[in-house]
Parts: C-alpha cells; structure tokens; sequence
C-alpha cells in the first residue's frame, strides 16, 4: 500500500522548509541549475536528465515543470524520502532507489540511452574523494558529448581567506532570510519516525543501512581537478553565493 497524498504534502512541505537551513539562497539555486539544463539541453526533443542524491524530488520535480518533454529519474538510496516523492509528485519523475558511488550504481537506472544532464545539490559532498572522482568518471562515461553535469553544493574557495569570508556571507544571509527559523535534519527525521503512516516506509529504510559518510572537503580547484581528470572539457562556477556553488562541466 502505498502513502496517501495528504501525508506526503505534509512531510515534503517540511521537508523543503528544513532544507532552506542548509542551502544559502536554496530557491535561487534551483532556478540557476534549471537555467543551465533548460540552455543546454535546447533544442532536444526527449531530453533524459539525472537527479542524483533528489531527496523527495524537490529540485526534479522543478526540472520537470520547466522541461516537460524531459525524462527526469530522480536517485536516492532513501525509500521513505522516495516514497514521499511518488506520492507528492506523481508520474512527472521516475524513482530509482540506488547509492551513488556503490558498485554498478548506474546499472540500476536502467538508463536507454545517453544522459544529457546530471544535476546534483547538497548531495555529492557525503562522498569521499575516491569515491567522488569514480562517480564523475561514471557520469562523464553515459553523458552524450555536449552533456552537462551540474552540481550545487557546499565548496569551498582555494584562499583560507576568502573560504572565511564566503562562509561568513553565507551566515549573514541565511539569518537575513530567517532560515535557521525552521526545524533542522535531526528534527525533521525525528518527527518522521513519530508518525505512524511513514512507519512501514522507515522500516524499509533500516533494511538499507547506509554506509559511512565519508565527506570530502575539497575546494573548489579539487574538483574543477577531479572533472578534468574525468574527462570534461569545460568547468567553472556560474553561480556563487557564500560557499555555496553551482558548478558546471560540460563533457
């Protein structure tokens, strides 16, 4: 059985609220990433987008609205938060439960043809740097040529200094906007464990522990370096606020 549309408004509604403590100018980001797919994949009549780490589909779902004739396969290794997106969003994505970086991670999207873009936001940090250059030599392997991927995370500047002052901004605007006024992570899955219709949903997430986090910390020049590496011609940052960046490469 699956969950009723009422509770997962309910728990997506809260769950965008929570998302906004950790991503400066979070709304603004999106627009930026969908302007970058919308330019990239123009002219292309099916174009085939990834949402890597998508939550309950927060920013798949905007790709979707903003590029109809797209399919958009939203990726996750959570089934509750995945579950939560069927329900809310409906047929617009397709849901893929699979863990970005694991063995033959890709083989589990089922994918018919080449990508023309991948899209990532605070996700790809969880990796670490081993993994990350796998997962970018992965993406840059089923991205068609003039794909893109496009990554909106936390990345440092290379200058201490300047790292200092970005974050520093990033504050200053998170308190301008009242972020830190809604509930954090902790509270969200808190509550979500409280309530007895995401119950068999949980229960299938504790099936699926997930592995250690192991974080990376690389400023921006490591992974304009790890990209290159990969294989993708042309890299650099077409959006910054504080240290949050969209960073884009196109193979």
């Amino acid at each position: 059985m699956g969950m009723s549309t009422v509770a997962a408004a309910r728990w997506v509604e809260r769950w965008e609220c929570q998302q906004q403590r950790y991503a400066v100018d979070r709304e603004e980001r999106f627009t930026v990433i969908a302007d970058v797919v919308e330019h990239m994949t123009l002219g292309r009549p099916a174009p085939l987008v990834l949402d890597l780490g998508s939550g309950p589909g927060s920013l798949a779902a905007r790709l979707a609205g903003r590029l109809p004739a797209a399919e958009v396969v939203a990726v996750d290794a959570d089934p509750l938060l995945l579950e939560l997106g069927r329900a809310h969003h409906g047929s617009t994505l397709r849901y893929v439960e699979a863990l970005i970086g694991a063995p033959d991670w890709l083989e589990a999207l089922a994918l018919d043809r080449p990508v023309d873009a991948a899209v990532s936001t605070t996700a790809l940090h969880y990796l670490g740097e081993d993994t990350l250059k796998q997962v970018y030599a992965d993406l840059a392997g089923r991205l068609r040529p003039g794909g893109v991927l496009v990554n909106g995370d936390h990345i440092s500047p290379d200058s201490a200094k300047v790292r200092e002052l970005a974050l520093d901004i990033g504050r200053r605007q998170a308190e301008r906007c009242l972020a830190l006024i809604h509930e954090d992570w902790q509270s969200w899955w808190s509550g979500a464990a409280a309530d007895p219709e995401l119950a068999p949903f949980l229960a299938r997430r504790g099936e699926r522990r997930h592995p250690p986090c192991e974080g990376n910390d690389l400023p921006l020049s490591g992974h304009v370096g790890l990209l290159r590496e990969a294989g993708f011609a042309e890299v650099g940052t077409v959006w910054q606020f504080g240290n949050s960046h969209v960073l884009v490469a196109v193979r």
